[in-house]
């Protein structure tokens, strides 16, 4: 195979350096715990507060600065937690309060920051003001804390509108009135049993605000909040022809508010008022983190203005195509975006609503993310999986800002394909009539110890979805020691981060090394860390610039020291 000629760099900035003091979230490092998936300390194959309690110091060895949860509160659980049935308790499934107070001692003892999900869009079905709303009459003010309507038709027996569940199925759905007679229709915008609350009713913006105040009392360090692009819709509920996904149209010349349910203007107060109430508590500072699905980019920035959110998740470089044109593109834009509002990037390539980006990466060049792979369908390619996702990862950690890794993501784990059918769970699979996998195959309880029952996920061989056969190599006892390992590479990734604090730096888009090379200089905190990220995803292998000082690759170097395919490094420069 024949090398890249030797190329004359150029380079161009595209972010300037944050400031040395800046707070703690502007470059942090964020870990997130699904709950009954990370550690179960009870033997029920569930994971809990107290089984993530006691890997804490796994964590802080890991080298991240965070950690959030997904939702741990009293729920049926008919949509893993994100139905709420009470905001301020923590679900029996997982453990209690105290349970929690002594996960967050712990964690602050280690120096980790705790940020908790919030899910505001909608309750459960189960929460005692629908439970209050279904028992009281139409145009109560138990109903007007919800999207309640009278139907279409002389008989109200057609929905208000034609807005479908982002689950699969119709968007709304109809109840029985206290006298047995057809009633109203309640909007639910995810599953039947998540009923929509309503963002103009008063009562509904202070008990949110109520809650937030009872969680950052108990010590909390702020709020990942769940589809925070969508508590607010257009007051008439006007039909809607176009796609109802999170992303909201198709078309990127078209707004993600032009859908009727997404992104309306009219969410900014409400998140005016929540950073408002945070920033009176002082220093140190609480977060808002955006999971806002909308685009073009400028929208985005409208959510982390300074009055608004601290950072919103990057999924404009999640679902980025394996391509250098287009990462280099999605990378200068997020910044410019970011930028332009005074807030930091913040980058993410997995979490508990995507396939996981070892498996995602090996799907072909291009190719629309499905949601879920299942045992019948085709298999991608687990080692081109891993060498990308492990390159995928040097590249994002090399980037200023911040950024979120999601659980086992350090371990290499794979999406799994080998969920049983009759055993999935997600709402997505029952009400697409199993036309959508759906997530489950990213949740899979974690592989701890490779020759225990359950893989060391609990004291006993349960667990609630099963593990695939390769999770039993990845397991991180196999990888804690292994030199090359994943969770080596991870640990080094980020312990090198922070000592270089490339989080803090500028950085230097780099030129002339090839077209298919993604290259910047990182100047680290107060520009004293020169460090040169590069990826190469051509099949051309590519040798350092002059001056460049490998200090950790992806992957193995060609015997003549350059970098091979779907490979990245740092270097001192």
């Amino acid at each position: 195979m024949t090398t890249a000629p030797p190329a004359q760099p150029t380079t161009t900035t595209i972010h300037d350096h944050d400031r040395a003091d800046a707070a703690w979230w502007r470059h942090a490092v964020i870990y997130q715990i699904y709950p009954r998936s990370f550690a179960d300390s009870t033997g029920n194959g569930i994971g809990d507060l107290p089984g993530a309690r006691a890997k804490l110091p796994y964590l802080k060895a890991l080298g991240v600065d965070a950690v959030w949860f997904s939702p741990f509160y009293v729920s049926p659980q008919a949509d893993a937690g994100y139905d709420v049935a009470n905001y301020r308790d923590i679900d029996p499934l997982f453990g209690t309060l105290a349970d929690f107070q002594g996960l967050l001692d712990d964690a602050n003892a280690l120096g980790l920051k705790v940020i908790v999900d919030l899910v505001p869009n909608h309750s459960s079905d189960e929460h005692p003001w629908f439970q209050a709303a279904l028992a009281a009459a139409p145009g109560s003010p138990e109903r007007a804390r919800y999207m309640f309507r009278d139907g279409k038709g002389v008989d109200g027996s057609e929905p208000p509108n034609n807005w479908k569940s982002v689950f699969g199925g119709p968007g709304w759905t109809r109840v029985t009135e206290a006298d047995g007679t057809p009633g109203q229709w309640y909007l639910h915008i995810f599953d039947v049993k998540q009923p929509d609350l309503n963002w103009d009713n008063p009562e509904v913006r202070e008990e949110f605000l109520d809650v937030i105040r009872f969680w950052v009392e108990r010590g909390v360090a702020g709020f990942r909040v769940d589809v925070a692009h969508g508590l607010v819709k257009e007051p008439s509920l006007p039909d809607w022809a176009g796609p109802q996904e999170l992303l909201g149209p198709d078309d990127p010349e078209e707004a993600t508010n032009a859908a009727p349910m997404w992104d309306q203007d009219g969410v900014h107060t409400i998140y005016e008022s929540w950073r408002a109430l945070l920033d009176s508590y002082g220093e140190p500072d609480r977060i808002l983190c955006a999971e806002a699905w909308v685009n073009p980019p400028e929208r985005a920035a409208l959510y982390i203005r300074k009055t608004e959110f601290h950072q919103a998740f990057n999924f404009d470089f999640l679902e980025c195509p394996w391509r250098a044109t287009d990462l280099r593109a999605v990378i200068r834009k997020s910044l410019e975006v970011c930028d332009s509002v005074g807030a930091p990037a913040t980058w993410v390539l997995s979490n508990h609503d995507v396939i996981r980006h070892a498996t995602r990466l090996a799907l072909p060049v291009g190719t629309k993310r499905p949601n879920g792979i299942g045992i019948g369908d085709p298999q991608p390619d687990p080692v081109v999986g891993l060498r990308r996702a492990r390159a995928a990862t040097t590249l994002m950690l090399g980037l200023s800002g911040s950024a979120y890794i999601y659980q086992g993501e350090e371990l290499g784990l794979p999406e799994s394909m080998e969920v049983p059918n009759e055993l999935r769970e997600d709402p997505v699979y029952l009400r697409t009539g199993h036309k959508e996998l759906g997530r489950d195959g990213c949740r899979i309880p974690l592989p701890w110890t490779h020759d225990a029952p359950g893989l060391g996920f609990g004291p006993s061989e349960k667990v609630w979805l099963p593990q695939p056969e390769a999770y039993a190599a990845l397991a991180a006892d196999q990888q804690a020691d292994a030199e090359g390992s994943t969770l080596d590479l991870y640990t080094r990734l980020l312990h090198l981060r922070r000592e270089r604090e490339l989080g803090l730096g500028s950085l230097r888009e780099i030129g002339g090394l090839g077209e298919d090379v993604v290259a910047y200089l990182n100047t680290g905190k107060d520009d004293a860390y020169p460090t040169l990220v590069l990826l190469n995803l051509g099949e051309i292998p590519v040798a350092l610039p002059e001056g460049a000082d490998l200090v950790v690759a992806s992957g193995e170097l060609t015997a003549d020291g350059k970098v091979p395919t779907d490979t990245a490094i740092w270097a001192r420069y």
